[in-house]
């Protein structure tokens, strides 16, 4: 990727910073509402969350970007069954990758030639990277965009704070004790930097046996909302652990219309009804 020019050589020369500033104002003009899906560990199906909602959203009409700013774990273009390369619009910036009419995405691993390569980079070029994710892109008119972080308060979430200052945070966890431990500091991050909390989701509260449909709290129950309650955090519902939602996820399916029926399709359903609501 093009890095960030970062002083100017000459007088009368162009500011590359003052012109990204710019790029970067404009784009995030033309997007209503922004939210970032963040957690304290990993593991607790935070890009499922991310996904989930987007293709909820989208299912409702709105127009949904997904920036993936992962970029050491991109799992977003797998998730929605897209493949290939970013190309160039006629204006010369990324065009998303297009799972529907009303649903596009972009990640790192849509701009590198080998899907299995380790993105090692520090801090700095994470920063620069994300600033072209908004400035570089042709996002468009759009409702909402859904930003899937990485675990913890590191780079990539400190980052977005940043240059996205209306950004909303969703916060995923499990319902177990050293799940809740770190989502505690993400709550807290959220408050230091100022970034307001949409709400808390519980993913994985509990699994109903395929056999004699009893309900087992695989990960225990019920921390999430307990959390959120003590910390002054909006609720917005549990997600039971399905098998499915694994395997839609591997295959690039959207496990909502498979199992249009099922009880994580209508929390999601509710979920996004809520963020509808924003409009």
């Amino acid at each position: 990727m093009v890095q960030i020019q970062k002083s100017v050589e000459a007088a009368g020369q162009k500011n590359p910073q003052a012109e990204q500033d710019a790029a970067v104002k404009v784009s995030l003009q033309k997007i209503k509402h922004k939210f970032m899906i963040m957690s304290g560990k990993g593991g607790v199906g935070k890009t499922s969350m991310s996904v989930n909602l987007a293709l909820g959203l989208a299912k409702k009409g709105f127009k949904v970007g997904i920036m993936d700013v992962d970029m050491h774990g991109p799992d977003i273009p797998r998730m929605l069954g897209l493949e290939g390369m970013l190309d160039l619009s006629e204006n010369q910036k990324l065009r998303p990758m297009r799972y529907s009419e009303n649903l596009s995405a972009v990640s790192i691993e849509a701009l590198t030639q080998n899907k299995d390569d380790a993105i090692i980079w520090r801090g700095p070029i994470k920063y620069s990277a994300i600033r072209q994710f908004i400035a570089d892109v042709e996002w468009g008119e759009i409702d909402y965009l859904i930003i899937d972080s990485p675990p913890g308060t590191g780079d990539e979430p400190l980052t977005i704070a940043q240059i996205i200052s209306d950004a909303k945070a969703i916060i995923v966890t499990t319902p177990q004790e050293v799940a809740l431990a770190d989502v505690r500091k993400s709550i807290n991050f959220c408050k230091t930097v100022k970034m307001e909390i949409f709400g808390l989701i519980e993913n994985m509260s509990g699994f109903a046996c395929p056999h004699c449909g009893e309900m087992v709290d695989l990960f225990g129950s019920g921390g999430g909302e307990k959390t959120a309650v003590a910390m002054g955090v909006n609720f917005l519902g549990r997600i039971p652990f399905d098998q499915n939602v694994v395997a839609c996820g591997d295959a690039g399916i959207s496990y909502q219309e498979k199992y249009a029926d099922s009880p994580v399709t209508k929390v999601f359903e509710d979920i996004t009804e809520r963020m509808s609501r924003l409009n």
